[in-house]
């Protein structure tokens, strides 16, 4: 008897893959660079965030309404 070879499921491609793929190289505890890299992106992202956003001024008083 012989058991007939397994069919694996179809990976589905694109977007989702491109995001599953993202969310292991991001959540791998095991390896150093990544981890890395991951948390320089993270610190790009958010000088990106505070140098366009720079124009809001949360310690100004607020308009009595």
């Amino acid at each position: 008897m012989s058991a007939a070879p397994k069919k694996s499921p179809a990976k589905p491609s694109g977007v989702v893959e491109w995001i599953n793929a993202a969310c292991r190289f991001a959540t791998d505890r095991n390896d150093f660079r990544r981890n890395l890299l991951v948390n320089l992106g993270l610190f790009a992202a958010g000088v990106w965030v505070a140098r366009n956003l720079s124009d809001f001024d949360l310690m100004s008083p607020q308009p009595v309404t």
